[in-house]
């Protein structure tokens, strides 16, 4: 079995075939190299919080190929692949900015873009294509606002993002060039930080990490694609479902806000991002011998943990269509779980549940324009979602 098939069922991410909550047992990644998939939620989170699984160690002299072409995860010295003080040390400068206190604040500058996409969204002619209308470049404008950035162009981003997450759409020469003129942007947007600081927060990272040797050139690139490229995927690919088969919740969504939040989350839940394709940060390594779930992983052992899997284990949730208002009975791994669990999760359940709120309260009657026959998908990347989606109201 192979985790990274190049075979891409043209159905809604909702509709795909994932593997099963089981037992770990052997799979292939497209490099050839043998890993461990692991699917069953409590195993996933064992190998994300147990320190016997560790990321560091992927990047030994010893360690197996794990991709094909390179990408921004790619790094070494990145903060996704250090673990115990020094992973602690990067991790501790950028995490006060995404407590849930922090993203608190944040609040009314999510809510002012969301409403300012939606004004223009309903002025366009119809049928409207609600993917380059609104859940694209929601997430963009977002944390091009919170970073300082409102002033560059949203297609160099985007650009980046996709070079950034390549799941083979790129070349490796494309790939480079892009991280290189990538980092470039990062080290000039940092220094002109350091010299002319503001509330943003960029400067509040430049600030932080100031003595304490940090890459904070590492950090700005993560932080922009990170921002965006995932809330992207997912908005897209949870209106595809709402629009189809769970046209019964627009109600709901649009009637209460925080009713919103909890479908959010239950969305996430639901509607993966890619269709069984592991995704790089969540590839561990075995440091020693270690049980999981009844298997002994070997030492040196590659464990590739899939969340979407483990957030449909029989066991834990029910099975069948989420009710979506009703809240998680278990914490999600959509985000990951442990030392490395996702700064950015907190912005992305706050961008989505504001986002499914008021576009449900500004278009009651919103109606699909399109079939999952008709759905023209990006592809090539890590995750897969629809390039364009005309809906009318």
């Amino acid at each position: 079995m192979s985790t990274d098939s190049t075979s891409r069922p043209l159905c809604p991410m909702h509709r795909v075939d994932l593997p099963e909550a089981a037992p770990p047992r052997p799979a292939t990644l497209a490099t050839g190299t043998p890993v461990w998939l692991v699917t069953r939620y409590a195993d996933v989170r064992q190998v994300l919080m147990d320190p016997r699984f560790d990321r560091s160690s992927l990047h030994a002299p010893d360690a197996p190929p794990l991709l094909v072409v390179p990408n921004l995860l790619d790094d070494p010295n990145g903060m996704v692949n250090l673990d115990g003080e020094p992973h602690q040390r990067l991790r501790g400068t950028v995490q006060r900015a995404f407590t849930p206190r922090a993203i608190s604040r944040w609040r009314p500058w999510v809510a002012s873009v969301v409403d300012a996409l939606l004004d223009d969204f309903a002025a366009r002619d119809r049928p409207a294509d609600i993917i380059e209308g609104f859940t694209r470049p929601l997430p963009v404008s977002v944390i091009c606002r919170l970073m300082g950035l409102d002033d560059l162009d949203r297609e160099r981003i985007r650009h980046w993002a996709d070079h950034a997450l390549s799941g083979g759409a790129h070349t490796r020469e494309e790939v480079v060039a892009a991280m290189t003129e990538f980092g470039a942007f990062g080290a000039q947007l940092i220094d002109e930080r350091r010299k002319s600081p503001g509330d943003d927060l960029v400067s509040s990272l430049v600030a932080a990490g100031d003595g304490l040797g940090i890459d904070e050139r590492q950090l700005v690139c993560g932080l922009v694609v990170a921002g965006h490229e995932t809330t992207m995927t997912a908005l897209g690919n949870i209106v595809v479902y709402l629009l189809t088969d769970r046209q019964d919740a627009w109600a709901g969504l649009a009637e209460d806000e925080d009713a919103a939040a909890t479908a959010a989350e239950q969305l996430l839940r639901a509607v993966p991002l890619s269709e069984g394709r592991v995704l790089p940060g969540l590839i561990r390594r075995a440091v020693e011998d270690t049980d999981l779930g009844g298997v002994t992983i070997p030492a040196g052992g590659v464990v590739a943990v899939q969340t979407v899997s483990a957030s449909r284990d029989p066991d834990v949730f029910p099975p069948g269509p989420p009710d979506l208002f009703t809240p998680l009975t278990s914490p999600s791994v959509i985000f990951g779980a442990g030392p490395h669990h996702c700064l950015g999760a907190w912005l992305a359940r706050l961008e989505l549940g504001l986002a499914l709120h008021r576009l449900a309260a500004r278009f009651p009657g919103l109606r699909a324009e399109f079939t999952a026959e008709t759905i023209e998908w990006r592809e090539g990347q890590m995750t897969r979602s629809p390039r364009r989606l005309p809906v009318s109201w």
